[in-house]
């Protein structure tokens, strides 16, 4: 391989462009003895990755006894039946809010209905407490009258 075309790998492989191909024949290219002066310090990083690739771990490993399912069963439905309460407890408590919303709302109406009654029967004593001083003035008119004869 030209050193030249070994050049621009390298550069393309540092700017993570090179092909799985192309970082093949760097790693070749550097496994060989009579690489020149200026290229010997990329030597250890593409022989490190061959060497990586290499190792494998030998010892094995102790995962611990397997459960058995008794004990991971009765989590299991204590975490179903808790999800169940939980859901139970959110529908009711929703219908319960919705209820009391309703009731409020009848409450309030009740209330402004009341209002308007009232209002018209104060109107209503108004004219009929403006129609009583007529009245008045008619009985004290009525009793001059016959105070005198």
């Amino acid at each position: 391989m030209e050193l030249d075309s070994v050049k621009k790998l390298l550069e393309r492989y540092f700017e993570a462009d090179t092909t799985v191909a192309e970082e093949e024949l760097l790693r070749d290219y550097f496994s060989k003895e009579n690489i020149p002066d200026d290229l010997k310090p990329y030597a250890p990083l593409f022989g490190f990755v061959a060497k990586a690739k290499k190792e494998r771990f030998a010892k094995p490993l102790d995962l611990g006894p397997e459960k058995k399912l008794g004990g991971s069963s009765l989590y299991k439905w204590l975490s179903i039946a808790a999800a169940a309460v939980l859901m139970l407890g959110v529908y009711f408590g929703k219908t319960y809010y919705d209820e009391k919303e309703v009731e409020q709302q009848q409450a309030q109406y009740a209330y402004n209905e009341t209002k308007k009654a009232l209002d018209l029967l104060a109107q209503n004593m108004e004219r009929g407490t403006e129609k009583m001083a007529y009245l008045n003035e008619f009985v004290e008119a009525k009793d001059k009258i016959y105070n005198k004869n």
